[in-house]
């Protein structure tokens, strides 16, 4: 069975537009994983830890077969093979891939919440998700909404 994912990418060293034209190419190589649609790149400032260089930031909607936490082990693969590091929360980054909403699931586990915990706080993820798909960003509002 096939479901409906939206994901945010954000890099901001190196050179973030190709990172992220490279991350999108290895996520649609996976063989579960096929493309809808990608929203065009935009260029935000930080958010969180605002010290640091402008982020380039973009959403794509895919169907997978892959269950959440498994897309979520294959998304943060790509991250670690394309030198992603984490050591510093909201810091600078090559590339950052997150799952915004899966099938419009509310699911909350130790390592994936859906929808997106911050995502209706963040422009740089609610614009590109716009773009591309209106109706599931108005949803992930309203669910941050419905929770306050």
């Amino acid at each position: 069975m096939m479901s409906k994912a939206w994901l945010s990418l954000g890099a901001n060293i190196g050179d973030p537009p190709a990172q992220l034209a490279d991350a999108v190419d290895r996520i649609i190589s996976q063989p579960q994983i096929a493309l809808i649609a990608t929203s065009t790149v935009i260029t935000t400032k930080p958010w969180g830890k605002t010290d640091q260089p402008d982020f380039a930031n973009m959403a794509m909607s895919i169907v997978t077969s892959l269950k959440p936490l498994k897309l979520l082990d294959v998304l943060q693969s790509i991250e670690l093979a394309m030198g992603r590091e984490r050591i510093e929360v909201w810091g600078p980054r090559l590339i950052d891939i997150d799952i915004i909403a899966y099938d419009r699931r509310i699911d909350l586990s130790p390592r994936l919440t859906l929808p997106h915990p911050y995502a209706h706080e963040r422009d740089f993820v609610l614009d590109p998700l716009r773009e591309i798909d209106p109706e599931t960003a108005d949803w992930v509002i309203a669910m941050a909404a419905s929770k306050a």
